[in-house]
């Protein structure tokens, strides 16, 4: 089976990080691949690391219709079984195909009218699975595909790094800087929690203006913006709580991640959280945009030794049944399988 995968993401993001991640585990599979992306370093990296053929595109949409034809040149150069579109934008370049099945794939709910071109379709929930067999009520065409949230060590990380010391607790929250991530909304809260250092790891276009927000509440000494952080378990290993405070996210790879790394994680209800996280068992759950609620959730989860202990078990238990490398590599190659059999009858 050979898989030509398609990225034409932006150079940082989970969903960017999730495509990399699973070309690499399917790598590791043994699964014969090709990749279209932009000169991003990640994406070099990926192709330089496992030794997979790579065709550079810009993905500019004022150049659409000549970087189409290129692509259907590749394809047909290429053979694939398979061709694996990453969001909206590769699917939007990427014309009907006769031969070769298209994949769709959503790391949110998407419209469809990008999507024009796919035979089917894959979403990193099962919301949003159900979503996409709503809309184009075709359910035998949609896929639940999980992000995997192993994560591979890349040294070592001590709190004194960031001249924390070993005693002091620290929030680790792992976000674009964007609204909707609810970044000022954990700001608040850490004016609010005492003796408490919270590490914030991302980038985005706010960052200067949550930047400004820390230091109007004097908290630059305990609110640290680490910007764009490739070591994500590095960072998780000095973390005592892991945070995803946003009004919308409709998964957040952190989930997965923090119960790998065995992090108690506190995350506000939006659709991932909702659907994948157990109030109490393996994490803690507050309404979006609820500050008080927030710091009460932090603070029990940085003080309570024995629901720290369940929170870790139960996330532990969570990642060995959803979200392990393994399971979800299994179940994509399946999933590749049974499109490439159906595909002939559509």
């Amino acid at each position: 089976m050979k898989i030509l995968h398609i990225i034409a993401g932006a150079e940082q993001g989970g969903a960017e990080s999730c495509a990399v991640d699973t070309i690499r585990g399917l790598h590791a599979a043994g699964i014969e691949q090709t990749v279209i992306c932009r000169p991003h370093a990640a994406f070099l990296t990926l192709v330089r690391d496992c030794a997979i053929d790579h065709h550079i595109l810009s993905f500019n949409r004022i150049l659409k219709w000549t970087q189409k034809a290129r692509i259907n040149v590749i394809i047909k150069n290429e053979k694939p079984d398979l061709v694996h579109c990453w969001l909206n934008r590769a699917a939007s370049f990427t014309t009907r195909q006769k031969t070769v099945p298209v994949l769709g794939w959503f790391g949110g709910y998407y419209d469809l009218k990008y999507y024009k071109s796919c035979d089917f379709f894959m979403g990193v929930t099962k919301d949003i699975v159900r979503y996409i067999s709503d809309v184009t009520k075709t359910p035998d065409r949609a896929y639940v595909g999980h992000a995997f949230g192993t994560l591979e060590a890349m040294g070592e990380v001590k709190k004194s790094d960031y001249g924390i010391s070993d005693a002091t607790k620290v929030v680790l929250m792992l976000s674009r800087m964007h609204w909707k991530k609810g970044v000022d909304l954990l700001i608040d809260a850490a004016s609010k929690i005492d003796d408490v250092v919270f590490l914030i790891a991302g980038d985005g276009p706010e960052k200067e203006k949550y930047r400004a927000q820390a230091h109007a509440l004097n908290l630059e000494s305990r609110v640290l913006f680490l910007g764009w952080c490739k070591d994500r378990l590095g960072l998780l290993s000095i973390a005592d709580v892991c945070v995803l405070p946003s009004r919308y996210e409709p998964f957040g790879i952190v989930i997965p991640e923090s119960w790998f790394a065995r992090v108690p994680l506190v995350a506000t209800k939006a659709d991932g959280a909702k659907h994948y996280v157990n109030h109490e068992k393996d994490g803690l759950l507050v309404e979006i945009d609820d500050c008080e609620g927030l710091i009460e959730a932090l603070q029990r989860a940085l003080h309570d030794e024995a629901l720290r202990a369940q929170l870790i078990k139960g996330g532990t238990k969570m990642y060995e049944k959803l979200f392990s490398r393994e399971s979800v590599i299994a179940s994509l190659i399946n999933s590749y399988q049974d499109m490439i059999r159906k595909h002939p009858n559509i």
